[in-house]
């Protein structure tokens, strides 16, 4: 007598290959999307999809401009809720990012004394600075700067302070310098 659930049963090796293939599918697709989430909120990625400093200082909507490096774990730890951040704002909201391993922007770290990272300065619509914070700051305060800046009112967390990684102005001579030890502070330092 002949069991239907045996697995010598054609329907069953068919339903079971099946099951597998599409177990695989589904695997292979988790790992492709996870990979995607991550990768858009890389830091490379955010900066290339930055708005340019020039147009963003004249295009009549406020601004958010952050200096970062690659290798500073407050930014990397950050990377994430700015990503929600920029796409949550990107209408309203110009996202500026000034990677302070490169050269180009030295006259911009000196002029708003940049001396850790993360470092954000605020921008009214006309693209004078009117806040700034520094170091690593919680995803709320960063949501409600940012709706206080779209409204063109006060920031209510204007100059706080988190984690930072120190910067060394002084890198900047060799453009584009990575080889460079950099100290990793645990507390901001004090603005001059």
């Amino acid at each position: 007598m002949s069991d239907n659930t045996s697995s010598n049963n054609p329907l069953n090796k068919i339903r079971n290959a099946v099951i597998a293939i599409v177990a695989v599918v589904l695997s292979i697709t988790l790992v492709i999307s996870s990979q995607t989430s991550l990768n858009d909120q890389s830091l490379e990625v955010q900066s290339k999809n930055s708005t340019p400093l020039e147009i963003a200082v004249n295009n009549g909507k406020p601004t958010l401009m952050e200096f970062y490096a690659n290798w500073c774990n407050s930014c990397q730890a950050m990377a994430g809720d700015l990503a929600q951040l920029k796409q949550e704002y990107k209408e309203q909201v110009n996202f500026v990012m000034l990677n302070v391993d490169n050269s180009k922007w030295l006259p911009e770290v000196i002029n708003y004394h940049v001396d850790g990272i993360p470092h954000f300065i605020f921008l009214n619509d006309t693209g004078n600075a009117i806040a700034e914070s520094i170091g690593e700051q919680p995803l709320p305060i960063f949501q409600k700067n940012l709706q206080a800046l779209v409204k063109s009112e006060k920031l209510p967390y204007a100059f706080a302070q988190g984690d930072i990684s120190n910067i060394n102005p002084n890198n900047f001579i060799q453009q584009g310098n990575q080889d460079n030890p950099r100290a990793h502070g645990s507390k901001a330092d004090s603005l001059s």
